[in-house]
């Protein structure tokens, strides 16, 4: 179908936070049309791969708003413990760790995560079943997918030429198609970029004993090692989700096992605190880099998620800051048109970057910060992070100032 239909938003990429947001706007009423250049339904991997994320309290409401979290068909498995260890691969894992249990402490605004959960694992294929559903039950919602789009934007507004379908008359442009955006790239928006040589391993695995809603980060020389707590599925009663940090060649040497020198190694790693495991789905290689926009708008475009930015996995925030993006972006769209004005005002896109980028910065550097610090076996400073870990564990206030951080303490 030709012609020139006529939208309020128009989001480029039906990833995790595209499809979040397109969802939250159609729910609000607000005409969206969302494009992506890969079909659907593809997406969803109805078999257990492996790959699940982490999502913190504060954005879990922005999938609640969203009308995702009452549909995810996996359910969500809750993070009520982590143990934080500082070790090296071959010897005991230092006596001196920090445990940081969320019945400990008490959101008053937010009475799920009250004495309830850091946060929840929540299965890739789970949260793509949901978010295709939604679109397509929102009468306000409109899909293509497979599609190429061309866009084109001037002062007064935005056309979006999809090849062979409609052009789509909007006022505001959302991209959303990750870190290698073609739309930031043609707005000419430069980004910083830092390299770790670093690649993260993911899969999942299958254990013998339950691990009762913890979570283990385990810091080694080459970098994280952490098992993140899922809720049983059609594969396991027991699983955990693990993201292995190793330098990119050891990386490839690693993806290059078989499955059981693979486990073994793995196992190495964890510790036998959950018994036998065994891999379950496949193992996914990602090569790891820090990345910044320098700034997220342009006439009539504004970035959000991995297009804006993409910070280091070792506290797992990279997809958080992505739905809190579009938390801030979403109220500021409704909040506009609800008073009949331009969601796509250079005033209303100013106020999305002065909310959004430092707290992206920041969480940028203190990712960087840590990986360089626990990602090396320099005795002194092994020492001193030691100390600090044990210091941390024994003074109830700076403990308490540590968990609400984990439990999203920004909770906006």
């Amino acid at each position: 179908m030709t012609g020139t239909r006529i939208v309020d938003v128009c989001i480029v990429g039906a990833g995790p936070v595209g499809g979040t947001l397109a969802c939250r706007l159609g729910e609000a009423g607000i005409r969206t049309a969302i494009i992506d250049r890969a079909a659907l339904p593809p997406m969803e991997h109805p078999d257990f791969d492996g790959r699940a994320y982490a999502i913190a309290s504060g954005p879990r409401r922005v999938l609640t708003e969203a009308g995702l979290w009452d549909r995810l068909p996996f359910r969500p498995g809750p993070i009520l413990d982590i143990r934080v260890t500082d070790g090296k691969l071959g010897r005991p894992a230092s006596k001196l760790f920090l445990h940081f249990d969320s019945r400990d402490v008490a959101t008053a605004d937010d009475p799920d995560a009250s004495g309830g959960a850091f946060g929840w694992m929540v299965e890739a294929r789970s949260l793509r079943v949901a978010i295709n559903a939604r679109l397509h039950e929102l009468a306000d919602v409109s899909v293509f997918a497979p599609a190429a789009a061309r866009v084109e934007r001037h002062e007064a507004g935005a056309l979006v030429h999809i090849a062979g379908g409609p052009t789509l008359s909007c006022r505001l442009v959302v991209a959303a198609e990750g870190r290698a955006s073609p739309l930031r790239r043609e707005a000419g928006i430069p980004v910083t970029r830092l390299p770790y040589g670093q690649s993260g391993i993911v899969f999942a695995i299958a254990h013998e004993r339950p691990h009762h809603g913890s979570a283990l980060e385990h810091f080694l020389p080459a970098g994280p090692f952490a098992q993140l707590p899922l809720a049983a599925n059609e594969a396991a009663d027991h699983i955990s989700a693990i993201v292995w940090t190793e330098r990119d060649a050891m990386a490839a040497h690693v993806m290059a096992m078989d499955e059981d020198r693979f486990i073994r190694e793995a196992a190495r790693r964890l510790g036998d605190h959950l018994g036998a495991i065994r891999l379950l789905g496949r193992r996914w290689c990602y090569p790891l880099s820090a990345m910044i926009a320098h700034r997220y708008y342009d006439t009539r475009l504004v970035l959000a998620g991995d297009a804006a930015h993409g910070v280091h996995p070792i506290a797992g925030q990279g997809l958080n800051l992505g739905f809190r993006d579009i938390s801030v972006l979403g109220d500021l769209v409704i909040g506009a048109l609800g008073r009949g004005e331009d969601p796509g005002a250079t005033d209303l896109l100013r106020r999305y970057q002065a909310e959004r980028r430092p707290d992206n910065m920041l969480m940028l550097a203190a990712t960087d910060a840590l990986d360089r610090l626990f990602s090396n076996d320099f005795p002194p400073l092994r020492l001193a992070r030691d100390l600090g870990i044990a210091a941390v564990d024994r003074i109830p206030p700076l403990k308490r100032l540590f968990m609400q951080q984990a439990m999203g303490a920004l909770m906006a």
